[in-house]
């Protein structure tokens, strides 16, 4: 978490191998990313990583079911088998009316839960999310938070949000704040008081 300008969008991007470091590194399942070759990056992004993108970032000429099938289909999957898992997955999410619907027909909410989906259709451990409340209203945004949250429990991921929104500290179990581009302080979150899988556990 930080103002805006502070890096967090800057950070998350080199997390996900999208743009180089200027030092450091940053280590995956023991592979550390910034000294994979160019060539090598989409492979290693498609098979670890889910990306949710701020602006959702659909495709406006497919479907809900056709955006999240897109990373299946890019694993070599058959459209057929891919199309099936999105679905599936979309029916979880509570999406089972907008498996056919474009993005134009579909709120921001939905939106997002479609993006959210497509970030986990591959099964990646490591979610990275970006500003991922920041097109919703208050009850959408809420939604969004609460389904992140049972994302990484539930699936058993890594779940790393960058925000300047509040709510977020909710469902964290760790906020880090940055500022001009440093670590400045740690804190515990919320995540205990609001997970309803914690909760039942």
């Amino acid at each position: 978490m930080g103002p805006s300008g502070s890096g967090k969008t800057t950070l998350i991007t080199i997390l996900g191998g999208l743009l180089s470091s200027t030092s450091g590194s940053v280590v995956i399942n023991s592979e550390d990313v910034t000294e994979l070759k160019e060539n090598k990056l989409p492979s290693f992004r498609l098979n670890n990583i889910g990306f949710i993108f701020q602006s959702f970032n659909l495709l406006s000429s497919l479907t809900a079911a056709e955006n999240v099938a897109v990373p299946l289909i890019a694993k070599n999957l058959s459209r057929g088998e891919a199309l099936a898992q999105a679905k599936e997955l979309l029916k979880k999410l509570g999406l089972e009316n907008r498996l056919n619907n474009k993005p134009a027909d579909l709120s921001g909410g939905e939106k997002q839960r479609v993006a959210i989906a497509r970030a986990l259709i591959t099964n990646p451990e490591i979610i990275l999310a970006d500003e991922p409340t920041a097109n919703l209203d208050s009850k959408n945004g809420h939604e969004v938070m609460l389904k992140l949250c049972s994302v990484a429990c539930e699936e058993n991921k890594s779940v790393i949000i960058v925000s300047h929104d509040q709510r977020i500290a909710d469902i964290a179990h760790k906020v880090l704040w940055i500022e001009d581009g440093k670590i400045v302080r740690t804190e515990d979150g919320n995540h205990k008081k609001v997970c309803s899988h914690e909760n039942l556990a």
